[in-house]
């Protein structure tokens, strides 16, 4: 009897533990199938990264380069994808080509995943037949174009950070070191030194007032990312970036560098040159870039020649329209225009080892200037000691 009922408990425990165990595998799966469908969800709107647009675009050209079929790329692809909605992305591309459509009806359908030069480029390669080759030419194009924003936001990194890490030890030193000065200083019951005083009272301000500084900075923070989403905005944003001290120099730079590029691309690739300008102005950023290109579209359609209006639009320099004449009368303008973008890739290079070069020391300047201003307001009446304490002054 007693055998029997140990036996019945054993069993009964086995039980439990498969009903948990079961219990468990079903918790895991519904979670696993809550994840798929949030990124299935995702993928619809995935915003891919450039440079992942460019290694996805380098390797599928290589891959049909090979000789392997496109439905064939994309399955490796997709398999090598570490990016879980891109893999899904990829996924949904290969069965769209699978039941007949084309490739660039199938990526149409991710917009934000493959940009409009990438689509516009895969429609001229299924034209022309060269796919491949049209493709390696857009990896180079989205390479160098992410070699050059990489090289930008490296230069700016370092002053950023050094420009925030100053303004939070600055709001260190009002908020927590110089309110201890103060209650030291007031003691002494002498007139502090004008700097001190100023010091002091910003300190006090900012201990009552902390709350009022942050609502008016998220206030103009707003106000202003509101006004650059207006196209009157973003047209004041635009002109000031070009014309800024310091950096609109290269930001002007950078923006023709992209033009010519992109435009030679385009050209160099078989796409017409009214598609071209569409995309060229989608694709710059830029409002100027935007006008030029539709004065380009309007010239050209009525017979003219591109260097015309580059002749007549202040934005781009005389020796870009002098060279975009030459390549017009030899037949080679996608050729010039590449060109172009070489020489002022090398100039941004130059420009952000010039600038690294400059802000360097200007930090260090501005660092001393300005928490070395702290120290020596604050020190300044224990300098004067003897003065302050016996009313002196």
């Amino acid at each position: 009897m007693a055998l029997l009922s140990s036996a019945t408990a054993a069993q009964a425990q086995t039980t439990r533990s498969d009903s948990a165990q079961k219990k468990g595998l079903s918790v895991k799966a519904a979670q696993a199938l809550a994840k798929q469908k949030a990124l299935e969800k995702k993928s619809k709107t995935y915003k891919l990264p450039l440079g992942e647009l460019a290694l996805f675009t380098q390797q599928i050209a290589s891959l049909l380069t090979a000789g392997l079929p496109l439905v064939q790329c994309l399955e490796a692809l997709q398999d090598q994808t570490e990016d879980a909605c891109f893999r899904i992305v990829i996924r949904d591309v290969r069965a769209e080509i699978s039941q007949g459509n084309s490739f660039s009806a199938a990526v149409k359908k991710f917009p934000r995943s493959f940009n409009t030069l990438f689509v516009s480029m895969v429609e001229a390669g299924e034209a022309s037949g060269g796919l491949a080759e049209i493709l390696m030419k857009v990896a180079g194009y989205f390479e160098s174009t992410v070699k050059l924003t990489k090289k930008v936001k490296s230069a700016m990194t370092y002053p950023i950070a050094v420009i925030g890490l100053a303004i939070a030890l600055v709001n260190v030193l009002l908020i927590f070191v110089i309110p201890v000065f103060a209650a030291m200083f007031a003691d002494f019951g002498a007139k502090l030194p004008a700097p001190t005083q100023f010091l002091i009272n910003l300190s006090n301000f900012m201990k009552k007032w902390w709350w009022a500084i942050g609502i008016t900075v998220y206030g103009i923070y707003w106000t202003v990312g509101k006004f650059v989403a207006t196209p009157n905005g973003r047209r004041a944003k635009d002109k000031f970036l070009v014309r800024a001290p310091i950096f609109g120099n290269l930001v002007h730079k950078i923006a023709l560098s992209r033009f010519c590029r992109t435009y030679a691309t385009l050209i160099r690739s078989g796409v017409p040159i009214l598609r071209t300008l569409e995309i060229v102005s989608a694709a710059s950023g830029k409002v100027q870039i935007e006008d030029a290109c539709s004065e380009i579209a309007k010239h050209v359609s009525q017979g003219g020649q591109v260097s015309e209006v580059l002749a007549s639009n202040e934005f781009f320099p005389p020796m870009m329209k002098h060279m975009v004449k030459a390549g017009e009368s030899t037949g080679n303008v996608d050729g010039m225009m590449n060109k172009i973008a070489d020489f002022y890739d090398v100039e941004c290079e130059a420009t952000v080892g010039a600038l690294t070069s400059l802000i360097e020391p200007m930090l260090i300047v501005f660092l001393g200037v300005v928490v070395g201003g702290i120290v020596m307001a604050m020190f300044l009446p224990i300098f004067q000691l003897g003065a302050v304490a016996g009313g002196l002054q």
